[in-house]
């Protein structure tokens, strides 16, 4: 069986997602190499969580309907969703917060410990 590795492009349909695979081709006259991309209709049963720019593994079945020959077989690389970059941010924010927040702390309590010594 054909197993190829590819992105997914498109995620719209229920159970099915569009797979960009890229290849790289050698031309015969100009011996040059030039990349070719093909679309690939892959089923998505069993499989959660998959997103546009998730790169997937397909790997050739039994005809599913008439454009969709391939199914997703595993997940090799996931981008981060658009809940988890909030996520991180809000993290990101508080943790400034408290840093800003001890930093202003040490500030005022060196101008008090300078103070006293005067």
């Amino acid at each position: 069986m054909r197993t190829k590795v590819g992105t997914i492009t498109a995620a719209k349909m229920t159970d099915t997602v569009t797979v960009t695979v890229h290849r790289s081709v050698f031309h015969p006259l100009y011996r040059k190499r030039y990349r070719v991309s093909k679309k690939f209709l892959a089923d998505t049963k069993g499989m959660t969580d998959l997103g546009i720019g998730d790169t997937v593994e397909i790997t050739e079945c039994r005809p599913i309907s008439k454009r969709k020959f391939f199914k997703i077989t595993h997940v090799v690389k996931r981008v981060p969703r658009v809940s988890d970059l909030a996520e991180e941010g809000a993290i990101e924010r508080v943790m400034r917060k408290r840093h800003n927040k001890d930093a202003n702390d040490a500030e005022g309590a060196k101008s008090t410990s300078s103070d006293v010594r005067s």
